[in-house]
């Protein structure tokens, strides 16, 4: 069995990372998943949160995606993430005001509030900030 599989990370804006990883581990729709070398094909959905990588050597490489699809083959991960960004680039006292007015939106309480939108928005900062902490105390 290898112990690399090719790894490609593609937001609809871009690329964000593409190379040879020992794993790869994500949340699917139906939990996280560890994925390695020669995994049996799978396509799941990826809910908002940190995407590891292992790296050759044993490095980690962190991002968060923040939903999508991830399709794996026995040669090649791809995640199609609706935005994905490097943990290191992650504005965190961006994405704590962002959390704040989401969830000041959902106390006001207001009838013209698109509560699915702001539940979301919420769900989508609350999963960027665990991800920088994450990150975060991996480094440490």
């Amino acid at each position: 069995m290898a112990s690399t599989v090719q790894c490609n990370i593609v937001s609809a804006e871009r690329e964000i990372f593409s190379g040879l990883v020992e794993m790869v581990v994500a949340t699917g729709t139906l939990g996280e998943l560890g994925i390695f070398p020669g995994h049996t094909p799978l396509l799941t959905g990826v809910k908002p949160g940190p995407v590891r990588l292992r790296l050759e050597g044993g490095q980690e490489e962190v991002f968060f995606a923040s939903g999508g699809y991830m399709e794996v083959q026995p040669h090649a991960i791809t995640i199609l993430a609706d935005t994905a960004i490097r943990a290191d680039d992650i504005d965190e006292a961006a994405a704590v005001e962002a959390q704040r007015k989401a969830e000041q939106e959902l106390a006001d309480n207001r009838a013209d509030i698109d509560f699915g939108r702001v539940s979301a928005d919420l769900a989508e900062q609350a999963a960027m900030l665990r991800t920088i902490r994450k990150h975060r105390e991996q480094r440490r």
